[in-house]
């Protein structure tokens, strides 16, 4: 199989369940969005949440399942490193509104300037960041 092949049968995946989700809900598939709202316990909210989510954990683990080297850890990165970077991650997605899934994939498809401009900014502060640490860092913390 090609190398890029995976690669795109994921992306044209990740467009269809984000145009399903607006057809057929009318909701935006912004992961962080729909976690959150697990969380908030709105009713009629719980169970498209918790089958959009179950779905990604299924379908994870039946690609782990097939070819569990497709997630092996290949940085070379310090736990504290990787903490840091997950706390970076969350903040960033609560100050933004939204995250890769939502601002990046259904936003920009939408053309919302807010989206254009919060991936651009996230996506600009991920290439520093990774700089600095790998740079500056030594790839640990």
């Amino acid at each position: 199989m090609e190398a890029y092949l995976p690669a795109l049968i994921g992306g044209v995946m990740i467009g269809l369940a984000a145009i399903g989700l607006m057809l057929f809900n009318g909701r935006i598939a912004g992961i962080s969005g729909i976690v959150g709202g697990l969380f908030s316990r709105q009713s009629g909210e719980m169970a498209w949440r918790g089958a959009f989510v179950a779905g990604l954990l299924v379908t994870g683990a039946i690609m782990f399942a097939l070819d569990s080297s497709d997630f092996a850890n290949t940085l070379d990165r310090s736990p504290m490193a990787i903490v840091f970077a997950g706390l970076l991650v969350g903040v960033g997605t609560r100050l933004g509104s939204g995250c890769t899934s939502g601002h990046g994939v259904c936003g920009v498809s939408r053309l919302s300037p807010r989206s254009i401009v919060a991936t651009g900014t996230f996506m600009a502060a991920g290439m520093v960041i990774a700089s600095v640490v790998t740079h500056g860092f030594g790839g640990t913390l």
